[in-house]
């Protein structure tokens, strides 16, 4: 198997340059911001923008998708509030990086992708890092039935509305968040269900992401 490009100190400095930038943008949660500076970013983008791997800003990872803007990840992280042992479902593997968080902090991460490249090509490097993830491919719409409840669910596309099928697998006391949203841009929801089963949502401001596609595997 093809060994990982070494993490340097220059790689370690600049990841550390970006996680001061992160918290003078308003990310305040510690374990967050550590588990950003424990992760090497630059090993989830393509060679090409390795230069650009500790800049905050989402790169392009092929099949039409992305590796979310650094800032994204960490306030989508904050908000869930991860502790240790937590069940967290991911909607949208992607690169594998928000994975690699969630498992830092020390998350038990079941992953879904609905693209078999990114699905496999995360699996890899996730597990040359020794991060122990479940992976499933499949239509993330769904969820993972046969795994819930989960205690956290993060979903990383642009979703036309909640959808149904992940508030039901969230456990009572639970929190969800996802980016819902047609246009260019979509609003970023925090999803919680109380210990009743009630269920609210609160807005978090306005992101930019991937559509989520409903049956596209």
């Amino acid at each position: 198997m093809k060994e990982l490009p070494q993490d340097s100190l220059r790689d370690k400095g600049l990841r550390r340059k970006l996680v001061q930038e992160l918290e003078a943008k308003g990310i305040r949660d510690k374990k967050v911001l550590e588990a950003m500076l424990q992760v090497p970013r630059h090993l989830f983008v393509d060679s090409a923008f390795r230069e650009l791997a500790y800049t905050d800003q989402a790169l392009r990872i092929g099949h039409d998708q992305t590796i979310s803007q650094p800032y994204t990840v960490a306030f989508m992280t904050e908000q869930l509030a991860v502790k240790k042992h937590d069940k967290v479902l991911e909607i949208g593997t992607g690169s594998g990086y928000q994975a690699a968080i969630l498992a830092v902090l020390g998350a038990r991460v079941y992953t879904v992708e609905r693209i078999r490249g990114l699905h496999l090509n995360a699996q890899k490097i996730l597990g040359l890092l020794n991060f122990h993830v479940r992976f499933f491919y499949g239509d993330g719409y769904k969820g993972l039935p046969a795994y819930a409840p989960f205690d956290k669910i993060i979903v990383t596309a642009g979703a036309p509305e909640v959808p149904p099928a992940l508030v039901e697998q969230l456990r009572p006391g639970g929190c969800m968040v996802i980016p819902v949203g047609e246009g260019d841009q979509q609003e970023m929801r925090k999803v919680e269900k109380n210990e009743e089963g009630r269920v609210t949502e609160k807005n978090l401001g306005l992101f930019r992401f991937v559509p989520m596609l409903e049956n596209k595997v």
